[in-house]
């Protein structure tokens, strides 16, 4: 069995570090079991010690990374299929940013991010996922050449943020949007150095960022400058370019 066909398969579960099959597959995840104390005190117990995992989990993504050289993360729809228009352009996104000097970062699982971590690989580059616990997604795609899997959002949110000079976003759904809304906000509320971010696909984007426009702007609860830290475009080539000229202001201390 391949690694991409042990992805699909629903026999197979990947936990931290661990990999279950058959009846070993839980039927709950370590996110869930976090946030959900249930109704008696035990949580009182157990959550201290839970920290102990968190913690090794942020230690395992730093040793992990903390060489890896200047990155782009790149998000979208697990749910793409490789006929799809953007898993394409996911490919070329990925090739173009190998060849301008980056490594690849995806969430590591199927469509965009097996897109993205294939052009990655096929430049060349340095192709990296950050796998996530999911009741309905297994393994890492077989074009990850540096995979880690965590248990918890939080820690893998972090890690795309700290080791990414810039973000560019496909089309996809909560998830991506998720991804997406948290870094505009930590460059917003300077908890990170404002980086560019990039969305690929005008016909998917610009209907929300007319929304952003129309809506949030209008009422006054963002600002011009924070609506303008989003760049929609859909060519590849434009989003690397706007992402290596956004790194360079960053270097520059321009933002």
């Amino acid at each position: 069995m391949t690694r991409a066909q042990a992805a699909k398969s629903s026999d197979e579960y990947r936990k931290g570090a661990t990999t279950l099959r058959g009846s070993k597959v839980p039927q709950t995840t370590t996110d869930q079991q976090l946030l959900d104390r249930g109704q008696d005190a035990d949580w009182v117990h157990t959550d201290p010690w839970r920290v102990m995992r968190i913690q090794a989990e942020f230690v395992e993504g730093f040793d992990t990374l903390a060489q890896l050289g200047p990155a782009v993360s790149v998000f979208g729809s697990a749910r793409l299929k490789p006929d799809s228009e953007h898993y394409a352009k996911a490919v070329q996104l990925a090739r173009l940013l190998v060849e301008a000097g980056y490594a690849v970062i995806t969430g590591g699982g199927p469509g965009t991010m097996e897109a993205a971590n294939r052009g990655a690989r096929e430049a060349g580059g340095t192709s990296v996922g950050l796998g996530i616990e999911l009741p309905f997604e297994a393994g890492l795609n077989e074009y990850v050449d540096i995979g880690v899997n965590f248990r918890y959002f939080f820690v893998r949110k972090t890690m795309f943020v700290k080791y990414a000079e810039g973000y560019v976003v496909l089309p996809g759904g909560f998830g991506t949007l998720d991804e997406l809304f948290e870094a505009v906000t930590l460059a917003q509320t300077r908890k990170v150095t404002s980086f560019p971010i990039v969305l690929l696909g005008g016909a998917f984007w610009s209907p929300m960022m007319d929304w952003v426009r129309d809506s949030l702007l209008t009422a006054g609860m963002v600002n011009e400058s924070d609506v303008e830290r989003l760049t929609v475009v859909d060519d590849p080539a434009e989003a690397v370019a706007l992402i290596v000229a956004g790194d360079r202001r960053i270097a520059g201390g321009d933002w």
